[in-house]
């Protein structure tokens, strides 16, 4: 019985705050039968008693009869067998009918106990979908415990491919300081590739990691989940306590506060096995009893072979990763770890990138796309115009304007290649800049300015002149005379002479 205060505690969650009958249960820790007594009133008990017949109600024998001869037929079949017996309702209210009549099978289970380092159990649990980048990524967790001691290890991955299983081993087994002699699983696709009764066909990498750690992999029987219930209640455990309500940035921040809560809530919580000890007092004792570890990890690396295209780069996991030029149509392997991307050549690495799980990421070394403008400027001056354009930019624009004013490209690129090589790159340049102040974009303007200039730093220097001894010269003024007069001269001379 409860007391009244909780009975209208039940009440008011239930019909002022709308919380389901599961919901008070857990929060109030009773019994969901409890609850439901709670709810119900007079009212409703008189309600359904005035309730009208129901169009099931003919056939109710027919189904209490057929139920007890075939307790788990399907509620389907029944819908058939009175459907032709005349049955007029619909198959929502049938299987309400059947629901309320089949009869419970509930199995008996024993409570088995294990020795210290025998048995540990595996498994995945899924915790929805998070957004990374422009990326949805199933939030996946890898989870294993100790059969005895109820020591567990747990991780958060955006995967369970077979390579993210493999390094929840070797992890949780680093993290124990050793493993146990037994591992318990479901049939995985991960651990099972093919069953048949008691004929089970492994996958091939669980047995190269079962035979590195010395462990032996033993499937659970088909639909028999009860039998690693220790995992399976760990789960809910850490869907509860740990998940709930918890933000996290990165998923190196969320695993790390993982085994925070690991170490500070669930290792200080009572063991099973005797409630004056800890589970983490219950580990230390189990942990002499374990497999100790071999010399050297188990390499859980994701190996692909990969033929690179014509870009530098190589698409993984919905993202780009750059490759050096020179790798283009050599075959590679291409090495995924959890926070790491190489790219190898034989056995040679050539590029190593952070993993992104974002969407649609190209993510560069800036020394590869540095190599490949060094190749493609190389081939830029394997031709005549190309070696023009790069040893003086600026003729790409003379150019242009030479041939719009009619003259051959081909006779003006060769004349300023001449020019390059007589007078070099910088005052070629300068002279360019000048034709094209001065609006004549032409090689002949171009060779008419650095004559010019030429000339005019190989003109003598007249030396200076002593007027000491003549001071009334010092400030003598010449004025200077138009030239053309001599051209009118010289053009008067002329019909003279003739």
């Amino acid at each position: 019985m409860i007391d009244e205060e909780t009975y209208a505690r039940i009440r008011h969650l239930f019909y002022a705050e709308h919380w389901k009958v599961g919901t008070i249960a857990r929060e109030l820790c009773l019994h969901p039968e409890t609850v439901s007594r709670a709810v119900e009133t007079e009212r409703f008990k008189n309600i359904t008693k005035m309730l009208l017949p129901c169009v099931t109600d003919p056939h109710l024998p027919f189904i209490r009869e057929t139920l007890e001869q075939y307790p788990r037929l399907r509620a389907t079949r029944i819908f058939q067998m009175v459907r032709d017996r005349g049955y007029q309702g619909s198959m929502v209210q049938l299987r309400r009918a059947v629901a309320c009549m089949r009869p419970a099978h509930k199995e008996a289970y024993l409570c088995l106990r294990t020795f210290p380092g025998e048995q540990g159990q595996v498994d995945w649990a899924q915790f929805g979908k998070v957004p990374v980048g422009r990326a949805q990524r199933p939030l996946s967790c890898f989870v294993t415990t100790l059969s005895y001691s109820r020591g567990l290890y747990f991780e958060f991955s955006f995967d369970q491919i077979m390579e993210s299983f493999l390094r929840g081993h070797v992890r949780a087994f680093d993290d124990w300081r050793g493993l146990p002699r037994i591992l318990l699983y479901d049939n995985l696709r991960s651990v099972v590739l093919e069953r048949r009764g008691d004929a089970i066909r492994f996958n091939p990498r669980l047995l190269e990691l079962s035979a590195h750690y010395h462990f032996a992999a033993r499937p659970c029987q088909v639909r028999a989940g009860n039998q690693k219930g220790r995992v399976e209640r760990v789960i809910r455990y850490i869907r509860e306590s740990f998940f709930a309500a918890r933000p996290f940035t990165t998923l190196e921040d969320f695993n790390r506060q993982a085994l925070a809560w690991r170490d500070q809530i669930a290792h200080q919580r009572p063991w099973p096995g005797d409630d004056s000890k800890t589970v983490q007092q219950a580990f230390e004792e189990e942990k002499p009893r374990l497999l100790s570890l071999p010399a050297h990890p188990f390499d859980t690396e994701r190996l692909i072979a990969v033929q690179p295209g014509k870009t530098i780069y190589l698409r993984f996991d919905l993202n780009s990763y750059s490759i050096p030029p020179d790798a283009i149509g050599k075959p590679l392997v291409l090495a995924a770890s959890e926070s790491t991307i190489r790219i190898l050549h034989g056995e040679k690495e050539i590029a190593r990138h952070r993993r992104s799980y974002g969407r649609h990421e190209f993510i560069l070394d800036p020394a590869h796309q540095e190599a490949l403008l060094r190749e493609k400027r190389k081939a830029l001056g394997s031709t005549r115009g190309g070696r023009l354009a790069q040893a003086v930019p600026e003729t790409e624009e003379l150019l242009e304007a030479a041939f719009a004013l009619g003259e051959s490209a081909a006779r003006q690129t060769t004349q300023l290649l001449e020019l390059l090589e007589f007078y070099g790159p910088t005052e070629l340049r300068a002279a360019v800049r000048e034709a094209r102040e001065r609006k004549t974009p032409r090689a002949s303007s171009v060779s008419f300015i650095l004559n010019k200039r030429r000339r005019s730093r190989n003109r003598p220097v007249l030396p200076h002149v002593d007027l000491s001894h003549r001071p009334e010269l010092e400030n003598l003024t010449v004025t200077p005379q138009d030239l053309e007069t001599y051209d009118d001269l010289a053009n008067n001379d002329e019909p003279a002479d003739q």
